[in-house]
């Protein structure tokens, strides 16, 4: 790595980094005023409050807008330099416009990595705790009051497998238990087993249901066989996590268990899936728009203008409202609508990858 390449991600990163500071601190003054009565309401000390809404909070509004603020720092450093003069004498001492570019590549694939991780893995960590004091404390209509707020429990009926159904009556999310239950399983139109129980219940330490007083009918043309059971362990493809109505539960999912839920959610055919896999698509098309929108940034930023940083923080807004709005757009297309949630979730991209390519191509070099 030579020095030009150190100079300009020394001043990429530190401006990033005071950028997102600046900003958690604002969005933490701005948050704490909005809900300084629910703080209220909910009794808690200032540390648990850091402790159960702070710590889920700060790192969830920072990813949600980690692409804008790696663009809008991009351009604000970039400007500068370009401002001075810098980026002249770069290019002026022979240094070609990709060598230039090269330090841009190198930081914008180092925070895309970073972003690409915690969106997977960190986020939604996060977001269990973010989420669990607004559906608490905050959200009346949360899936906090789905999940204690009834006494008498709910009533479910769902798909397992391709050739399974099964509901459970009454059954209560906070003790994970239920009942009575029963689940048909068929052969095309056929019936060939009806499982009924008295109760269903999770056994935490063996990670498995377990059916209390079964009765099952096993169906083969004329033919049938009649089993009882005292108690009886099954494995379904379900866990009760599956069962709560959670509106959070896509955020607060890391990407291998959002997988699992969406298959299952396709088994059970579902409404949603579009809405679950755009949320499983952005989380790799929001790292590779940090990449992405730092080229831009880069791009636009390293021509010196008349009206300086202004011109180029203007630019750089105008195209980050556009970004957004192409992003919010073909979302809601596909949450509510038939466009495919993998194309949805990319198109803000492959927009600006032509976007990109455009003004590579104009830029003085």
């Amino acid at each position: 790595m030579k020095k030009i390449d150190r100079y300009i991600l020394k001043k990429f990163f530190t401006t990033f980094t005071l950028s997102i500071f600046l900003f958690a601190v604002i969005t933490i003054v701005i948050d704490t005023s909005e809900k300084a009565d629910d703080f209220v309401k909910s009794k808690l000390s200032l540390i648990e409050l850091i402790k159960q809404y702070y710590i889920g909070f700060v790192p969830h509004i920072i990813a949600l807008l980690f692409p804008l603020f790696v663009f809008i720092a991009v351009i604000f450093f970039t400007s500068k330099m370009a401002g001075r003069s810098e980026i002249i004498a770069i290019l002026a001492s022979g240094v070609s416009y990709k060598r230039w570019l090269r330090p841009y590549f190198i930081g914008g694939f180092i925070l895309a990595s970073i972003l690409w991780l915690a969106n997977k893995y960190v986020i939604p960590k996060a977001n269990v705790i973010h989420t669990v004091f607004l559906t608490k404390y905050v959200d009346a209509n949360s899936s906090y009051e789905a999940l204690v707020g009834s006494q008498k429990g709910r009533d479910m009926y769902f798909r397992i497998d391709s050739f399974s159904y099964a509901g459970i009556i009454n059954y209560d999310t906070l003790n994970k238990s239920g009942g009575p239950f029963f689940m048909n399983t068929f052969d095309g139109t056929r019936l060939t087993d009806n499982m009924r129980s008295d109760a269903i219940k999770w056994d935490t330490s063996k990670n498995k249901w377990v059916l209390i007083n079964v009765f099952e009918r096993k169906l083969n043309n004329l033919q049938e066989q009649v089993f009882q059971y005292n108690e009886k362990e099954m494995t379904f493809s379900f866990r009760p996590f599956d069962l709560k109505k959670d509106s959070y539960v896509k955020s607060k999912l890391t990407t291998p268990e959002l997988s699992r839920f969406i298959k299952l959610e396709q088994l059970r055919g579902s409404e949603n899936i579009n809405e679950l896999k755009v949320e499983l698509y952005r989380r790799d098309a929001g790292a590779f728009a940090v990449f992405l929108l730092t080229i831009i940034g880069a791009i636009i930023a390293g021509r010196k203008v008349r009206g300086g940083s202004g011109i180029h923080l203007a630019v750089g807004f105008m195209i980050a409202a556009t970004y957004i709005i192409t992003d919010k757009f073909s979302s809601i297309f596909s949450s509510k609508g038939d466009f495919h949630p993998l194309i949805a979730a990319w198109l803000p991209n492959i927009f600006f990858c032509f976007v990109a390519y455009y003004l590579y191509k104009k830029a003085p070099k």
